[in-house]
């Protein structure tokens, strides 16, 4: 006899509890399609991966920083068990069973009473594919019908020899749409993937269920891993002879240390690839309204690392010509220091009444945008607790961009 086939179905999650326990790769590959639903989740689990630990300035994720304990599905509408301890997974499993929760597990589909469908979204089409278990089938449907959806045609996509290697792959500003199409195919494709927390988190949901995914993730003031590090394991596992996607947030290029890697590899002799992405500094302004460039407002626009405050004796950039400059300056990773900056801009000629825009979390569902002139710029991010990411917009484009906001 066939076994019983599942019946898809899908939930409406906002504003309701989903508990999630664990909080390594697994929890980290289904949390950014679980917190697109607005569900209020908490992760629960006494250590998290850096990328999740970067979500939580998300104010529907709470982080529970312990073993999981009886009662904890108190109020829960759905669970979703990742930890590599069967016997939690049992306990988390019997616990649901009990209370009638809808319960996944991911080392043991038979023993769940739901399956979590290799899924993908294209414009407002979202696509869920459940294969019997087969993950790989499962997968490759679902692939299948999103190329097609992109394309235009709804047949399966052409089988591609893979090249051992490395892939330098830009993800864009944070939009998962906002990727190139052939950055997207090489994600397909990938046999590892190491992936930056500004990188578009959704994608690694679309990933192969055996994909390595290894967290390069660099938090402000946190957790960070060293490049060394990264160098290291992108020439190990393209030794290999595997294909690695190195994907990272904006173009790899651009402040982005995509070089660095791209010389580790020469040096090894491991074959490298760029694929351009989408760069912050332009697209984050450019869909706030604000573009950097405007016919007689501005011949010129510089793109600037605020990481490192003036002053500093590691510093590289010039800050007194950049304040005699009439064009637009967009500040990247420059919330830390930005008040140091400002009044540096100041003190060397630029007026403190420029115009003034800071964009946070840019091309993402919570954007926020505020507007200030120079000299006041940095208290308004404080004051209205926009924090980093964020891009920082300087010049009258900003004045120019209020006349056709929405």
């Amino acid at each position: 006899m066939t076994e019983p086939a599942p019946y898809l179905s899908g939930l409406v999650l906002t504003g309701r509890r989903v508990v999630l326990v664990g909080g390594g790769g697994v929890a980290q590959r289904r949390l950014p399609r679980l917190l697109e639903t607005g569900a209020r989740i908490e992760v629960i689990s006494p250590a998290i991966t850096p990328t999740i630990e970067g979500l939580l300035t998300n104010p529907d994720l709470r982080w529970i920083a312990r073993g999981y304990q009886a009662g904890d599905l108190d109020g829960a509408w759905y669970v979703v068990v990742a930890t590599d301890d069967a016997s939690v997974n049992d306990q988390v499993s019997a616990e649901a069973e009990e209370r009638r929760i809808f319960c996944v597990r991911s080392d043991d589909r038979s023993r769940a009473t739901a399956w979590t469908p290799a899924s993908g979204q294209h414009d407002q089409v979202t696509i869920g594919v459940l294969g019997g278990g087969d993950h790989r089938r499962s997968a490759a449907v679902r692939d299948a019908i999103l190329e097609g959806l992109r394309t235009g045609a709804l047949g399966a996509r052409d089988s591609v020899d893979k090249h051992p290697g490395v892939y330098l792959v830009g993800g864009g500003p944070g939009d998962p749409d906002l990727i190139t199409v052939r950055g997207r195919r090489l994600l397909a494709e990938a046999d590892v993937v190491v992936a930056d927390r500004l990188a578009p988190q959704p994608l690694l949901e679309e990933l192969h269920p055996d994909v390595e995914l290894i967290d390069a993730a660099k938090l402000p003031r946190g957790r960070s891993a060293q490049q060394e590090e990264i160098n290291r394991i992108l020439v190990d596992r393209a030794k290999q002879g595997k294909m690695v996607v190195r994907l990272k947030g904006g173009d790899p290029y651009v402040f982005g240390r995509g070089f660095e890697e791209a010389i580790a590899c020469a040096e090894a002799g491991i074959p490298w690839t760029v694929v351009p992405g989408i760069t912050s500094s332009i697209s984050v302004p450019a869909v706030s309204g604000i573009p950097v460039t405007h016919r007689g407002v501005t011949h010129e626009f510089t793109v600037v690392s605020g990481h490192i405050p003036p002053g500093h004796p590691d510093s590289l950039i010039n800050w007194e010509a950049l304040a005699q400059l009439q064009g637009t300056l967009v500040l990247l990773m420059a919330v830390e220091n930005l008040a140091a900056i400002t009044e540096t801009l100041i003190r060397f000629g630029r007026p403190a009444s420029t115009p003034a825009a800071a964009i946070a979390d840019g091309t993402l569902p919570g954007q926020r945008m505020i507007s200030a002139d120079l000299g006041g710029i940095a208290s308004a991010m404080a004051d209205n607790g926009v924090g980093a990411p964020a891009i920082v917009v300087i010049g009258n484009v900003v004045e120019v961009a209020a006349l056709v906001r929405r």
